[in-house]
């Protein structure tokens, strides 16, 4: 019997490893199916938007800064976010503002691309870590392209004079960069095997990139943007899109991915490269068309939205406008915010001061009166439609509506309107309530009863930001 109850022993613990580790491995894929699941997607039921856990999201907000990480209130600053209705911020990986770190290591007198800062990384883990418990999606920006022109890129570690890795005979790249990045003067971004190959540059590209995918693919809040304002070849983009797409799916995740130009015409042929390329770029961004103001703002969104084939979110990282800065006013800013969402589109987050107005108080209640009136209606189920409009001049009013149900009307500065409600399959209703929102303040007005055959007229109370919903009964 001794002799018999060493092979048991081992078979017995065989046994046992074999159960745990099948435990193991179901647990695994219950998790892995929660998590594609629960990951930012585009919505099943209307690709114009996103879903979140399995339902609609509407992505609004506003931020004090870009690569928000980098603030020292930072908690306290997405808890404002959210505590107004917020949900949505950038993330440039960025290092050159006053109080920032940047994420290799130095040694000596310059960097090693081989190590880590861990305070930058730290910091980021944070960022990442709070917004994923606040349901508070990021939008990365992986290539901070000012990062590496004129000032910031004599001092950033990439910069063959600043690290012990690589030199300027071995990698061609510049030590000093004087011009705007429009003009694409560093050689950095052409790296890529379809331009100059550049394999040193590239190893630690991807490095880069590699430690970034590490600390965020265990998260499903992500949105993945190559570049801010990029002008540089479309290879490029498509090199990262790419690889980070794999590099995610390598991890058993699916990641959804875009591009941003820098030309503020959405009809220049450098979109293209994203509205064309589906299979490159599932959803588009085009901040660049908030230089724009007034009714051409409107205008030339709603071109591009009516003719992106297959239909993806477009999103909007940045609004410009704020008074003092030098993308128009703070009144150019809120209307911007105000007709993408009534325009369509998937997301609006408020530009940093001063080129947008951020998360001051002016920002903090037009964010909060955006999910007032959203959450009061199925804005997923909604068009724009300013065709319903009559008696309108110029940038007065814009409709977003569900057709014989529910419809919502902004007003930028007061106005009065006419809009037909009779139009839509099957209206048989002729009766309905209305509510006036005054989005300064972020209070609703008393909700009223409307009769009607056709069209009625809508007058904002004053010459204000107004919205007014009307949900037929």
């Amino acid at each position: 019997m001794r002799n018999l109850w060493g092979p048991y022993k081992l078979m017995l613990a065989l046994l046992i490893f074999v159960s745990f580790y099948s435990a193991a491995q179901d647990t695994k894929a219950e998790k892995d199916t929660k998590m594609e699941k629960d990951r930012i997607q585009i919505y099943k039921e209307n690709p114009r938007y996103w879903q979140y856990k399995g339902k609609p999201i509407l992505l609004i907000g506003g931020s004090v800064e870009d690569n928000l990480f980098q603030i020292p209130n930072l908690k306290a600053h997405l808890e404002l976010l959210k505590s107004v209705g917020g949900n949505y911020v950038r993330s440039t990986m960025s290092w050159v503002d006053e109080g920032d770190v940047p994420p290799f290591k130095k040694v000596g007198d310059g960097y090693d691309l081989n190590q880590w800062n861990d305070e930058f990384w730290n910091r980021f883990r944070n960022f990442i870590t709070w917004t994923h418990e606040m349901d508070i999606i990021v939008q990365i920006e992986v290539w901070a392209t000012f990062n590496y022109y004129r000032e910031p890129w004599d001092a950033n570690p990439f910069n063959p004079k600043n690290n012990s890795n690589y030199t300027v005979e071995e990698t061609g790249l510049p030590t000093a960069v004087n011009s705007h990045p429009v003009a694409t003067g560093n050689n950095f971004f052409w790296s890529v095997p379809k331009e100059r190959n550049q394999e040193i540059v590239l190893k630690y590209q991807e490095k880069f990139v590699d430690k970034l995918l590490a600390e965020t693919l265990p998260y499903g809040h992500i949105l993945y943007c190559m570049d801010n304002e990029t002008a540089v070849t479309a290879a490029w983009g498509e090199y990262w899109a790419t690889y980070i797409q794999k590099q995610a799916a390598e991890a058993g995740r699916v990641v959804e991915t875009t591009e941003m130009w820098d030309p503020w015409d959405l009809s220049d042929d450098k979109h293209k490269a994203t509205f064309d390329h589906p299979e490159t770029y599932s959803f588009c961004d085009i901040s660049q068309n908030n230089h724009q103001k007034r009714q051409r703002h409107w205008d030339n969104a709603q071109k591009i939205r009516a003719k992106l084939s297959p239909i993806r979110p477009i999103n909007n990282i940045k609004i410009y406008g704020a008074d003092g800065g030098r993308f128009g006013s703070t009144q150019d800013g809120l209307e911007r915010f105000w007709r993408n969402i009534f325009g369509g589109f998937a997301s609006a987050r408020f530009h940093r001061p001063d080129s947008g107005v951020g998360l001051n108080k002016t920002a903090q209640a037009h964010i909060k009166s955006m999910r007032t009136i959203t959450d009061e209606m199925d804005v997923f189920t909604c068009e724009p439609h300013n065709d319903l409009l009559s008696n309108r001049a110029e940038n007065e009013a814009y409709t977003v509506a569900n057709l014989g149900q529910e419809y919502a009307v902004y007003f930028p500065n007061g106005g009065s309107v006419d809009i037909n409600l009779g139009v839509g399959e099957a209206v048989d209703t002729k009766s309905g309530t209305i509510r006036w929102l005054n989005i300064s303040k972020s209070e609703w007005g008393q909700e009223a009863e409307i009769h009607f055959s056709g069209s009625i007229t809508l007058s904002a109370p004053t010459e204000d930001h107004w919205a007014v919903l009307i949900q037929l009964k």
